[in-house]
């Protein structure tokens, strides 16, 4: 049986994916789950993460987020049996391939798979929805009656984040950075307060924010990475979509929470003094600190639930509930695909489907 890897000879090398085949390995550990695939979704590997927490090596296993039937349990697994579906995502130090056939889980990754939810659809969102609950119920309180700013919001994340601000009664306003993806949000079920079209670079995204708020600013601002310098100085014309830090800090609200996943933000300290005037607050948001700690177990697999059983409630209040999903791919194109996806070169999440 065939499993994918990833492979990077040298630093600041483009990583190459390679198939090797590999023997379905016996239930050695008491907390094991074997688990035949069913679909495992293909995410963007951070190499630089993997060095600086001593976890590269040679062969770096590609897929992580998985859905698939329970094929056998260890001696002391409590939580499946034969037959169960599932859903999760293995750990960073996983040894095991999601593009494979067989796994073996700890039981600790999985839950089980909402009913309503089809194969690729659960491991297609779990990562996303994960980002989504860890943003906006740990990081920030979504409530009834706030508002929030989801940057990028036809990005896979951004859909699924919208969906459950909306779900928790949030008032939603997004951004767009094409007129297909403007007339994608447009068409969600319930429609969003605002799209705001950012592609052409003549929108204030600021302007825009306070204008829809009546000049009191946004509660929460999922972005999607930020600009750190001035337009001349960006390196990439994809940043010039993205908006500048001092825009989500002039937009922000009194009391507001900013959620960025821009690992290198910088604060000045005007940026700072803005922050304290407004009492608001600067989280980042890594999801993979929820298995850093056996104490947050419970929190994250709760989260895991939640995040394929989202689709579920969108459904059966007819909502718009469908992720940004690719055509499942199959297994003899997920090397191809998990190139693309490395390059940063995929807009919908892929999915290869066994």
């Amino acid at each position: 049986m065939k499993a994918l890897y990833g492979q990077q000879n040298s630093p600041g090398e483009e990583m190459t994916f390679v198939f090797q085949e590999r023997e379905s390995l016996p239930l050695s550990r008491e907390h094991d789950v074997k688990v035949q695939v069913r679909a495992c979704a293909l995410s963007w590997m951070d190499t630089k993460l993997l060095s600086e927490i001593k976890l590269n090596k040679e062969l770096v296993p590609v897929g992580r987020e998985i859905s698939g039937v329970v094929l056998e349990v260890g001696s002391k697994v409590t939580f499946f049996q034969p037959d169960d579906e599932v859903v999760g995502i293995l750990p960073l130090d996983s040894e095991e391939s999601g593009v494979c056939e067989v796994i073996l889980v700890h039981e600790h990754y999985l839950v089980p798979k909402p009913e309503k939810v089809c194969w690729a659809e659960a491991a297609g969102t779990v990562r996303d929805g994960l980002r989504a609950y860890t943003a906006l119920h740990y990081l920030s309180q979504v409530s009834p009656g706030t508002t929030v700013l989801v940057l990028d919001g036809a990005s896979p994340f951004g859909t699924i984040a919208i969906q459950l601000a909306q779900h928790r009664g949030a008032k939603v306003i997004s951004t767009a950075h094409s007129l297909e993806d403007k007339q994608y949000l447009e068409r969600l079920r319930p429609t969003g307060a605002r799209v705001i079209d950012v592609s052409h670079g003549k929108i204030d995204v600021a302007e825009s924010c306070l204008e829809e708020t009546g000049g009191l600013g946004v509660d929460i601002v999922l972005d999607a990475g930020v600009r750190l310098y001035s337009a001349e100085d960006e390196p990439t014309s994809k940043s010039q979509l993205l908006p500048h830090k001092h825009d989500i800090i002039t937009l922000l609200g009194v009391g507001g929470h900013w959620i960025t996943m821009e690992k290198n933000l910088q604060l000045d300290p005007p940026d700072s003094h803005s922050l304290f005037l407004k009492g608001a607050t600067v989280s980042f948001l890594n999801d993979e600190i929820w298995n850093l700690s056996s104490v947050q177990q419970g929190k994250y697999l709760d989260i895991l639930w939640c995040s394929c059983g989202i689709l579920t409630a969108h459904r059966r209040e007819n909502t718009t509930g469908k992720p940004q999903l690719d055509e499942p791919i199959p297994l003899y194109e997920a090397k191809v695909s998990m190139e693309i996806v490395q390059k940063n070169q995929a807009r919908k999440r892929q999915v290869i489907q066994f």
